[in-house]
């Protein structure tokens, strides 16, 4: 009797823990939270769904931000590694840095990482043959440069706050300094190591620069409103080399969209899902760049955008 009461009880659970089985985990962290690493999760999110998976159903998603800390950032890797979830994506350089370090079994699909060899995620653009691929967002800083020079003809000193601390930041002034040295063009670097350094570092550049060119260091963007606040009031020209910037009072952006970066890197966290390795799958930059323009954030600024410019822009906003 005891057997027999024994056996239905394992044939009910059984396809109870089938489903389970069934069901997968994808665990999302950013360093911090800002529109432009937001759109990368959301764009995770959505590939997912067009792949067929519903969310909360047959795969559930967690996500957790840093809010800046490198600390906290490697608290959470530590926290996801535990509940070993299908697959870790990690958005932004920090929190890929700290999964990275977490661990080398649990599938990592790294998202908007500049450059993923300085950051020893990766050693070469071919498979990686460990647990992590990615998407980098990585751009050639000579277009960025003939970019400059379309918004503000005859330029001839660029103004650029980073942090020091992060290596997509540190990066992008390496290639500045070497690329504007090359057509005279002055490099005035200011170093912001928090969030709320920026308005100060903004400050040092007032009267020595004709432009201020912004990229997506994670402590610029989280204070970007102080930015526009400073360039509208000195008239100083605000460019960035990601579109969001625009909405948020940039006067021009060239460069990729961070949602199609998500969807992007959301494709590689579905051939993880199915079955494939990833230290198989290639990692790959972002595939599109887009000029985007602020006419309203222009006059500001006072920076008169030509016809051509504005013709040859994919969108034009507050004209």
């Amino acid at each position: 009797m005891k057997r027999i009461t024994l056996l239905i009880v394992i044939l009910l659970l059984t396809p109870f823990f089938s489903l389970a089985d069934s069901i997968k985990n994808v665990a999302i962290t950013a360093i911090v939270e800002h529109p432009s690493l937001d759109q990368i999760r959301d764009g995770v999110k959505d590939e997912l769904v067009e792949s067929g998976y519903k969310l909360n159903d047959d795969v559930h998603v967690q996500y957790k931000s840093a809010q800046g800390s490198s600390a906290t950032a490697a608290q959470i890797a530590r926290q996801f590694v535990a509940a070993k979830p299908d697959v870790i994506v990690a958005i932004a350089t920090p929190s890929a840095q700290a999964t990275a370090a977490a661990t080398k079994q649990i599938p990592i699909v790294f998202a908007g990482i500049t450059d993923p060899l300085a950051a020893k995620l990766i050693k070469n653009w071919e498979a990686s043959g460990t647990n992590i691929t990615g998407v980098s967002d990585y751009q050639e800083t000579g277009p960025q440069i003939e970019f400059m020079q379309k918004i503000v003809p005859g330029v001839k000193s660029v103004g650029y706050i980073y942090s020091p601390s992060e290596i997509n930041s540190t990066i992008v002034l390496k290639n500045l300094q070497v690329l504007l040295a090359k057509q005279n063009i002055t490099l005035i670097a200011v170093p912001a190591q928090r969030t709320a350094d920026i308005s100060t570092a903004a400050n040092t550049l007032k009267g020595k620069v004709d432009l201020i060119y912004t990229t997506t260091d994670n402590n610029v963007v989280s204070a970007y409103e102080a930015l526009v606040k400073f360039a509208n009031e000195n008239k100083i020209p605000l460019l960035a080399s990601f579109p969001d910037a625009i909405e948020r009072g940039a006067v021009a952006a060239y460069g990729m969209s961070y949602y199609d970066v998500g969807r992007q890197s959301g494709k590689l966290v579905v051939r993880v899902l199915k079955g494939e390795k990833p230290g198989e799958i290639v990692p790959e930059i972002g595939q599109t760049l887009r000029l985007v323009l602020n006419t309203e954030a222009a006059k500001k600024q006072g920076v008169t955008l030509s016809p051509e410019v504005i013709q040859s822009a994919y969108k034009v906003i507050n004209q």
